[in-house]
Protein backbone atom coordinates (compact mmCIF):
# COMPACT_ATOMS: atom_id res chain seq x y z
CA UNK A 1 0.00 0.00 0.00
CA UNK A 2 1.81 3.63 -0.99
CA UNK A 3 1.99 5.98 1.49
CA UNK A 4 1.03 9.21 0.20
CA UNK A 5 -2.88 9.81 -0.93
CA UNK A 6 -1.38 13.06 -2.23
CA UNK A 7 2.03 14.43 -3.23
CA UNK A 8 2.32 17.99 -3.58
CA UNK A 9 5.00 20.25 -5.25
CA UNK A 10 5.71 24.44 -4.90
CA UNK A 11 6.28 25.76 -8.09
CA UNK A 12 8.64 28.61 -7.97
CA UNK A 13 12.65 27.31 -7.65
CA UNK A 14 10.94 23.94 -6.52
CA UNK A 15 10.06 23.18 -9.81
CA UNK A 16 11.22 26.17 -12.38
CA UNK A 17 13.56 28.70 -11.64
CA UNK A 18 12.04 32.06 -10.23
CA UNK A 19 13.95 34.30 -7.80
CA UNK A 20 16.79 34.34 -10.54
CA UNK A 21 14.23 35.98 -12.51
CA UNK A 22 13.38 38.75 -9.49
CA UNK A 23 16.84 39.44 -8.93
CA UNK A 24 17.65 40.24 -12.48
CA UNK A 25 15.09 42.92 -12.41
CA UNK A 26 15.91 44.13 -9.26
CA UNK A 27 19.61 44.57 -10.27
CA UNK A 28 18.55 46.70 -13.38
CA UNK A 29 15.78 48.67 -10.96
CA UNK A 30 19.10 49.56 -8.80
CA UNK A 31 20.66 51.26 -11.57
CA UNK A 32 17.87 52.59 -13.20
CA UNK A 33 17.42 54.31 -9.86
CA UNK A 34 20.83 55.20 -8.85
CA UNK A 35 20.49 58.86 -10.09
CA UNK A 36 18.47 59.25 -6.53
CA UNK A 37 19.78 56.42 -3.81
CA UNK A 38 22.64 53.70 -3.51
CA UNK A 39 21.68 50.51 -3.84
CA UNK A 40 21.57 49.68 -0.17
CA UNK A 41 18.97 52.08 0.25
CA UNK A 42 16.73 50.91 -2.92
CA UNK A 43 17.20 47.18 -1.32
CA UNK A 44 15.85 47.94 2.20
CA UNK A 45 12.93 49.93 0.86
CA UNK A 46 11.51 47.73 -1.56
CA UNK A 47 11.53 45.08 0.78
CA UNK A 48 9.69 47.49 3.34
CA UNK A 49 7.11 48.40 0.28
CA UNK A 50 6.78 44.53 -0.64
CA UNK A 51 5.96 43.82 2.78
CA UNK A 52 3.29 46.45 3.49
CA UNK A 53 1.62 45.59 -0.20
CA UNK A 54 1.75 42.08 0.59
CA UNK A 55 -2.04 41.84 2.46
CA UNK A 56 -3.25 43.86 -0.32
CA UNK A 57 -1.43 42.76 -3.28
CA UNK A 58 -0.51 39.20 -2.93
CA UNK A 59 2.14 37.58 -4.42
CA UNK A 60 3.53 37.36 -8.04
CA UNK A 61 5.40 39.39 -10.97
CA UNK A 62 2.23 41.65 -11.02
CA UNK A 63 2.41 42.88 -7.20
CA UNK A 64 6.34 43.05 -7.26
CA UNK A 65 5.85 45.69 -10.49
CA UNK A 66 3.64 47.99 -8.50
CA UNK A 67 5.68 47.76 -5.37
CA UNK A 68 9.04 48.46 -8.03
CA UNK A 69 6.62 51.85 -8.85
CA UNK A 70 5.79 53.06 -5.74
CA UNK A 71 9.50 52.93 -4.73
CA UNK A 72 10.65 54.40 -7.19
CA UNK A 73 8.44 57.33 -6.68
CA UNK A 74 9.11 57.28 -2.87
CA UNK A 75 13.02 57.45 -3.42
CA UNK A 76 12.68 59.97 -6.42
CA UNK A 77 10.53 62.03 -4.28
CA UNK A 78 7.93 61.90 -7.14
CA UNK A 79 10.49 63.22 -9.83
CA UNK A 80 10.64 59.64 -11.70
CA UNK A 81 9.69 60.48 -15.46
CA UNK A 82 7.01 58.58 -17.12
CA UNK A 83 9.62 56.74 -19.31
CA UNK A 84 11.16 55.69 -16.50
CA UNK A 85 7.78 54.00 -15.42
CA UNK A 86 7.17 52.85 -18.43
CA UNK A 87 11.14 50.69 -18.55
CA UNK A 88 9.78 49.41 -15.17
CA UNK A 89 6.39 47.83 -16.45
CA UNK A 90 9.01 46.45 -19.49
CA UNK A 91 10.97 44.80 -16.82
CA UNK A 92 7.35 42.90 -15.97
CA UNK A 93 6.25 41.96 -19.37
CA UNK A 94 9.32 40.50 -19.47
CA UNK A 95 8.94 38.42 -16.69
CA UNK A 96 5.69 37.53 -17.67
CA UNK A 97 6.86 36.77 -20.99
CA UNK A 98 10.16 34.52 -20.00
CA UNK A 99 10.74 31.05 -20.88
CA UNK A 100 10.11 28.54 -18.24
CA UNK A 101 13.23 26.90 -17.17
CA UNK A 102 12.66 23.78 -15.32
CA UNK A 103 15.81 22.95 -12.23
CA UNK A 104 18.07 20.03 -13.04
CA UNK A 105 16.63 16.70 -12.91
CA UNK A 106 12.61 17.79 -12.33
CA UNK A 107 11.01 16.31 -15.56
CA UNK A 108 12.60 13.13 -14.47
CA UNK A 109 11.37 13.53 -10.82
CA UNK A 110 7.66 14.17 -11.92
CA UNK A 111 6.86 11.71 -14.80
CA UNK A 112 8.45 9.18 -12.44
CA UNK A 113 6.19 10.21 -9.79
CA UNK A 114 3.22 10.64 -11.73
CA UNK A 115 3.10 7.23 -12.31
CA UNK A 116 2.54 6.03 -9.27
CA UNK A 117 1.00 8.55 -7.06
CA UNK A 118 -1.65 11.82 -7.59
CA UNK A 119 0.29 15.08 -7.91
CA UNK A 120 -0.48 18.35 -7.10
CA UNK A 121 1.00 22.46 -7.96
CA UNK A 122 0.40 24.03 -5.38
CA UNK A 123 2.04 27.81 -5.54
CA UNK A 124 1.36 31.01 -4.30
CA UNK A 125 1.24 33.87 -6.94
CA UNK A 126 -0.81 35.24 -9.64
CA UNK A 127 -3.30 32.61 -11.07
CA UNK A 128 -2.84 33.67 -14.64
CA UNK A 129 0.59 33.62 -14.51
CA UNK A 130 1.04 30.33 -12.70
CA UNK A 131 -0.95 28.91 -15.09
CA UNK A 132 1.12 30.03 -18.05
CA UNK A 133 4.18 28.89 -16.34
CA UNK A 134 2.49 25.48 -15.69
CA UNK A 135 1.57 25.00 -19.24
CA UNK A 136 5.17 26.48 -20.48
CA UNK A 137 6.62 23.83 -18.42
CA UNK A 138 5.64 20.55 -20.34
CA UNK A 139 4.24 19.12 -17.07
CA UNK A 140 1.09 19.86 -16.78
CA UNK A 141 -0.16 16.55 -17.99
CA UNK A 142 2.04 14.81 -15.21
CA UNK A 143 -0.23 16.98 -12.47
CA UNK A 144 -3.81 15.84 -11.36
CA UNK A 145 -4.62 19.24 -8.99
CA UNK A 146 -3.43 22.77 -9.44
CA UNK A 147 -4.26 25.36 -6.70
CA UNK A 148 -2.44 28.89 -6.40
CA UNK A 149 -2.93 30.00 -3.04
CA UNK A 150 -2.63 33.61 -1.27
CA UNK A 151 -0.93 32.47 1.38
CA UNK A 152 0.80 28.98 2.57
CA UNK A 153 0.11 28.69 6.15
CA UNK A 154 -1.42 25.82 8.76
CA UNK A 155 -5.32 26.86 7.94
CA UNK A 156 -4.39 26.87 4.55
CA UNK A 157 -3.01 23.39 4.59
CA UNK A 158 -5.78 22.34 6.17
CA UNK A 159 -9.07 24.05 4.20
CA UNK A 160 -6.91 22.31 0.90
CA UNK A 161 -6.70 18.56 3.04
CA UNK A 162 -10.21 19.16 3.89
CA UNK A 163 -11.36 20.01 0.49
CA UNK A 164 -9.39 16.90 -1.15
CA UNK A 165 -10.43 14.21 1.98
CA UNK A 166 -6.93 13.61 2.90
CA UNK A 167 -5.56 12.60 5.96
CA UNK A 168 -2.59 14.97 6.97
CA UNK A 169 -0.48 11.34 7.64
CA UNK A 170 -1.43 11.41 4.29
CA UNK A 171 0.05 14.08 2.12
CA UNK A 172 3.61 15.29 1.39
CA UNK A 173 4.77 18.71 0.19
CA UNK A 174 7.90 19.29 -1.08
CA UNK A 175 9.26 22.92 -1.69
CA UNK A 176 12.39 25.28 -0.88
CA UNK A 177 10.95 27.44 1.67
CA UNK A 178 10.76 25.99 4.98
CA UNK A 179 8.45 28.52 5.99
CA UNK A 180 5.64 28.43 3.81
CA UNK A 181 5.93 24.69 1.89
CA UNK A 182 7.52 22.58 5.02
CA UNK A 183 6.93 23.64 8.33
CA UNK A 184 3.24 23.80 8.41
CA UNK A 185 2.57 20.73 6.74
CA UNK A 186 4.52 18.83 9.99
CA UNK A 187 2.36 20.59 12.71
CA UNK A 188 -0.92 19.25 10.80
CA UNK A 189 0.78 15.90 10.73
CA UNK A 190 2.00 15.66 7.26
CA UNK A 191 5.43 14.67 5.63
CA UNK A 192 7.00 17.92 4.57
CA UNK A 193 10.60 17.81 2.48
CA UNK A 194 12.63 20.91 2.27
CA UNK A 195 14.68 21.41 -0.94
CA UNK A 196 16.54 24.21 -0.62
CA UNK A 197 17.63 26.77 -3.17
CA UNK A 198 20.84 29.06 -3.31
CA UNK A 199 18.75 31.86 -3.41
CA UNK A 200 15.91 32.93 -0.82
CA UNK A 201 13.85 35.68 -0.49
CA UNK A 202 14.27 37.33 2.89
CA UNK A 203 10.18 37.06 3.72
CA UNK A 204 10.69 32.78 3.06
CA UNK A 205 13.79 32.64 5.50
CA UNK A 206 13.11 31.14 9.26
CA UNK A 207 15.69 31.34 11.89
CA UNK A 208 14.45 28.77 14.24
CA UNK A 209 13.18 25.26 12.96
CA UNK A 210 12.87 21.69 14.44
CA UNK A 211 15.74 19.23 13.45
CA UNK A 212 15.64 18.25 10.08
CA UNK A 213 15.51 14.18 9.36
CA UNK A 214 12.97 13.76 12.16
CA UNK A 215 10.22 11.37 11.26
CA UNK A 216 8.31 13.64 9.46
CA UNK A 217 10.95 16.29 8.23
CA UNK A 218 13.95 16.20 5.75
CA UNK A 219 15.77 17.74 3.65
CA UNK A 220 17.40 16.97 0.40
CA UNK A 221 20.31 18.51 -1.33
CA UNK A 222 18.70 18.33 -4.81
CA UNK A 223 15.45 16.98 -5.64
CA UNK A 224 16.48 13.33 -7.54
CA UNK A 225 16.92 11.82 -4.36
CA UNK A 226 13.37 12.60 -3.93
CA UNK A 227 11.61 9.18 -5.23
CA UNK A 228 14.17 7.20 -3.19
CA UNK A 229 12.75 9.06 -0.03
CA UNK A 230 9.39 8.10 -1.05
CA UNK A 231 9.99 4.56 -1.86
CA UNK A 232 11.67 4.66 1.81
CA UNK A 233 9.11 6.20 3.42
CA UNK A 234 6.60 3.48 1.29
CA UNK A 235 8.36 0.57 2.43
CA UNK A 236 8.37 1.91 6.09
CA UNK A 237 4.74 2.18 5.93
Amino acid sequence: MKNFDLIAFDADDTLWHNEILYHSVEDRFKELLSAYADQETIDRQLFEKEMKNLPLYGYGIKSFTLSLIETAIDLSAGKISGREIEKIVGFARGMLANEVQLLEDVREVVVSLSESYPLMVLTKGDLLDQEIKLERSGLEQHFHYFEVVSAKNRKTYQNLLEKYHIDPRRFLMIGNSLKSDVLPVVELGGYGVHIPYHITWAHETVEDHPELGNSRLFELECISLLPELVSRLDSEG
